[in-house]
């Protein structure tokens, strides 16, 4: 049976450090001023220890497959979750709130590989260090997609066509980017919430929001028993339903890979339509699919929506802090001088970015605009762990856009994420630059059509965008 324990421990690893991050959190008086998530501490922390071989027998590659099914969990449990009744903390249509993210992200997405690739080719010009422009290039499947992608595209560029270290590269720009993400948007956020800039008022700076835990006698209860203890756990019943998902997902997805085995239409390779590297998207179609039809039987009385978000935010805990333990120390001081260049380039345009578009979205555009900035600099994972800041028990409409931008954003950058990228360093630069710096021009054309006609904020009336002035 020891065996069996690798990856159960690793798992432990994950939980303990997360209880170690929230007591530093709520002792250390720095931690509480900064607001520093207890994930990101805990991740921080185990990274060094890991780094240091205090964990005798275990890699960063052993958390990262733990990573991307806690991501996976966060988003399905989501979809099943209801949506807030409360028309004060709704942003207006979840598409339309869905579309301003994905157009933010989908710029990032060109404008960072532009900006990384760029600042390497003037950082070899200036010192004559010829380093590869692609290891630049490679920074927005870092910041912008997440360790998944990046080590995907990464590990094709470095196989297929002889990029050093890309895969390694890419796994340090994600890891980098989630550390942005907070060094950032904890502030940002802060100053949000100070100023009464969000909208569910149950986050708010108080002691209790610095320290990270309540007081006995004023501790919250939330979420409701729906299954009777002496028959089944009301947890293990909505754990059980996230099971059902992931099973159908499973089967589906395995069904399709046999349905569109060899099959290449242009050139296109459907299988990786299919492929369980995009479990999360197909888990979002059948979590949605599933709450639809529980809705519309009338079984909604079955399903608590606050033991949903629940789980939701336990799996954006334990994903951050398995993120940040797949960092790997070596090629991050090899190459430490080009990636912190890149990485503080593509920071302040991302921030500017997502600042300038999100305040336009209307209503809930400041939570969008933390949304955004933790989804262009770490993964969408961190977008909802920001959020959540400001939105302490998701229910404004964000989270549901979120869903929303996860669809969307696989048909705005198809042709990238499935035809170009994984051929990247066959385009050229200037292919590159066209590819890449044109979907971003198209997108931020797409700005004032979304603009012209918008919702009024007081009467939730379309109205134009002159009348709105």
């Amino acid at each position: 049976m020891q065996d069996t324990f690798h990856g159960v421990i690793a798992f432990a690893l994950l939980a303990g450090l997360l209880v170690i991050g929230s007591i530093l959190r709520n002792r250390i008086p720095l931690f509480r001023t900064m607001l520093i998530p207890s994930s990101i501490i805990g991740g921080m922390l185990g990274f060094t220890l890991l780094s240091m071989g205090w964990f005798p027998g275990y890699q960063p590659s052993d958390f990262t497959s733990l990573t991307f099914h806690f991501f996976t969990l966060s988003f399905m449990s989501l979809c099943l979750t209801g949506t807030s009744r409360d028309a004060s903390l709704s942003g207006g249509s979840i598409m339309r709130g869905g579309m301003w993210l994905t157009i933010i992200w989908t710029i990032s997405l060109g404008l960072q590989g532009v900006l990384g690739y760029l600042v390497i080719r003037g950082y070899d010009a200036i010192t004559g260090a010829g380093i590869s422009a692609w290891l630049g290039a490679i920074v927005t499947h870092g910041f912008t997609q997440g360790p998944g992608q990046a080590l995907t595209y990464g590990s094709l560029w470095e196989g297929e066509y002889g990029i050093e270290h890309a895969a390694q590269v890419g796994l340090i720009f994600a890891s980098v980017g989630f550390l942005v993400a907070f060094a950032v948007g904890v502030p940002l956020a802060k100053r949000f919430i100070s100023r009464g800039l969000n909208a569910n008022k149950v986050s708010r700076l108080d002691e209790t929001f610095r320290s990270g835990f309540y007081p006995g006698e004023r501790s919250p209860i939330t979420g409701r028993m729906v299954s009777h203890p002496a028959s089944l756990d009301s947890l293990a019943y909505h754990l059980g339903l996230l099971a059902v998902a992931y099973v159908i997902t499973h089967v589906w997805l395995v069904f399709m890979q046999g349905v569109v085995a060899g099959a290449e239409p242009g050139g296109i390779n459907l299988g990786v339509l299919f492929s369980h590297n995009l479990f999360f998207l197909h888990g979002l179609g059948v979590c949605v699919l599933m709450r639809l039809v529980i809705d519309k039987v009338g079984l909604s009385h079955r399903v608590d929506d606050e033991s949903l978000k629940r789980i939701t935010g336990s799996s954006v805990d334990f994903m951050v802090v398995g993120t940040l333990m797949s960092i790997q120390f070596s090629v991050l001081y090899a190459l430490l001088a080009p990636i912190i260049l890149v990485a503080i380039a593509v920071t302040v345009a991302t921030f500017i970015l997502c600042l300038f578009i999100g305040r336009l979205s209307g209503k809930l555009g400041y939570e969008r605009v933390l949304t955004s900035f933790g989804c262009c600099c770490g993964s969408t994972g961190t977008g909802l762990l920001l959020l959540r800041m400001m939105d302490a028990d998701f229910s404004t409409s964000v989270p549901k856009e979120l869903a929303f931008f996860n669809l969307a954003i696989i048909i705005s950058t198809f042709h990238i994420l499935f035809i170009f990228a994984p051929l990247v360093p066959s385009l050229g630069g200037w292919g590159y630059l066209a590819v890449f710096g044109g979907t971003a021009l198209l997108f931020v054309a797409a700005i004032p059509l979304m603009l012209f006609r918008r919702p009024s904020s007081k009467t939730g009336e379309v109205e134009t965008k002159g009348a709105a002035s």
